[in-house]
C-alpha cells in the first residue's frame, strides 16, 4: 500500500500521540508555568506532526525534506524542554524517560524519513 496522505505515515502518527502525551503532562504542570515551559512545550511537540503534514503536501521533494528538518528541531527542542520539566521538579524521572523514548523513537523516525527522500532527490534530480 503506498502512501497517500500525512495522516497514513508512521512517523506522523507517532508524532501525533506524543502531542497527546505532551498535553497530559503539561496539564500537571505549575500554573505560572503556563505561559512558559507549558506553552512552549505544547508548540514544539504540535510543530512536529504540523510539519510532516505540510511537508508532505509540498510539491517537491526538496520542500518535503525541509519541513522534515523543521520537525527535526522541534524535536531537538522538546527533549531539552522535558530535561528542563524533570530538572525543575515538574515531572519524575520516570515520567520523562517515558516520554524522552518517545521523543528518540520520532526523532530517528524522521532521520530515516529525511534520509529516504534525500536518496529519492539523489535518483530522481
Amino acid at each position: 500500500m503506498s502512501i497517500c496522505t500525512h495522516k497514513d505515515m508512521d512517523v506522523w502518527q507517532k508524532s501525533m500521540d506524543l502531542v497527546s502525551s505532551i498535553y497530559l503532562i503539561t496539564k500537571t504542570f505549575p500554573k505560572d508555568e503556563t505561559y512558559t515551559l507549558t506553552n512552549q512545550m505544547r508548540r514544539a511537540a504540535i510543530s512536529v506532526p504540523s510539519n510532516i503534514a505540510e511537508g508532505r503536501a509540498k510539491r517537491t521533494t526538496r520542500d518535503f525534506m525541509r519541513f522534515i528538518n523543521i520537525a527535526s528541531g522541534s524535536i531537538a527542542e522538546l527533549e531539552t524542554q522535558l530535561i528542563i520539566g524533570e530538572r525543575l521538579g515538574y515531572m519524575s524521572q520516570e515520567q520523562s524517560q517515558s516520554l524522552l523514548e518517545i521523543v528518540d523513537h520520532v526523532g530517528r523516525m524522521l532521520n530515516k524519513l529525511h534520509a529516504s527522500l534525500e536518496r529519492k532527490l539523489i535518483s530522481n534530480p
